[in-house]
Parts: structure tokens; sequence; C-alpha cells
């Protein structure tokens, strides 16, 4: 059975995008990382939230804008919304509630992972118990302001077992088990 992995470049201060959900930092750790490139060959499907989905693309203006991974990536994509579009987009699975997502994100993944790009998508697969793992590259940047990674103020504590540490050209890799 399919594994939920959330995949995120983080600054070193927490923050997957900027204020209003800039992705424009991003393009200056684009470059090679191998931990990232072996993730991704061990996705069989995305599971997206809507923000994510409609929201900047680091790639904005280059021939790889709006593909998952830069183009590294392709396969069956979910993306979670509460106001599906009239009109359908080529390659994207519009669903309406987490759990159906789930389900069908892995079913399409079959024994691969399902990558949850998104922190609100990421933090309700995590309250639901559905998150298996997370995969972390941080950037040396640090942002100020933007939306977290995780949120969940008064939360829960959720204990993690690190898996692996790696470093790329910028980025420092930590992979992580969700402890349940």
């Amino acid at each position: 059975m399919a594994k939920l992995l959330y995949s995120a470049t983080m600054s070193l201060d927490g923050f997957i995008a900027g204020p209003g959900g800039d992705m424009s930092w991003l393009t200056d750790y684009l470059g090679p990382n191998p931990t990232m490139e072996a993730a991704t060959e061990e996705i069989g499907a995305l599971l997206i939230g809507n923000r994510t989905f409609r929201g900047d693309d680091p790639l904005k203006g280059t021939e790889n804008e709006g593909e998952p991974f830069g183009g590294g990536w392709s396969g069956p994509q979910f993306v979670l919304t509460h106001h599906v579009p009239a009109t359908p987009v080529p390659g994207i699975t519009f669903v309406t509630d987490l759990a159906s997502g789930v389900a069908a994100s892995k079913e399409a993944a079959g024994g691969s992972y399902v990558n949850v790009l998104g922190a609100d998508v990421a933090q309700q697969c995590l309250a639901a118990g559905e998150l298996d793992e997370i995969l972390v590259c941080v950037a040396p940047v640090l942002l100020g302001d933007g939306v977290r990674l995780f949120t969940h103020p008064g939360g829960a504590t959720t204990r993690l077992e690190r898996l692996g540490l790696t470093s790329a050209s910028q980025e420092t890799n930590i992979r992580l088990r969700v402890v349940r």
C-alpha cells in the first residue's frame, strides 16, 4: 500500500513560501539535489493542496512552469479543493474531501509514495493519521515571514524518527518518519 510523503524546501526559519505565497525565493536553491531526485523516483501520485496548485510557481516564465518537480516527474495528480473548476484541467483530478483524495491518490500510486504538496493539506493528513514521512530540504536563507512548513497552534506534539540526513550543493535534507 502506498505511503504519504510530504516534501518541501524550507527556509532555516521554517517557511516554505514567503509572504502571500511567494515562491520566487526558491529559484536560487533549485540546483542538483540527489536526495530529492531519488525521492522523486519513488513517487507514484501527487496529492496537492488547492493553494499550492493555484499558487506561485518558482519556475514562472520558464519552459518548466507548472510542471511537478520542474518537469522531473509525471503521473496522476489529485488536487484537494472546495471549488472544483467548471472547466476540466488536463491531467488533474479534483477531489473535495481529504478521505477521498487520500484513497484515490494511494490507489493511483500503487506501491509507490503519494507526495503531498502544500502545508495545509500536509497538516490535514498529519491530523488524520495519514502522513507517513516528511522530507525537508533546508535552504540556507531566512525568509522572516510566510507559509510555515507546519502550523498548528495549541496542537499536540508529533514524534518523528530520522530516516536520513544528507547534504546537497546548497541544502541539507532531512527525511523523517511519523511515529505512531
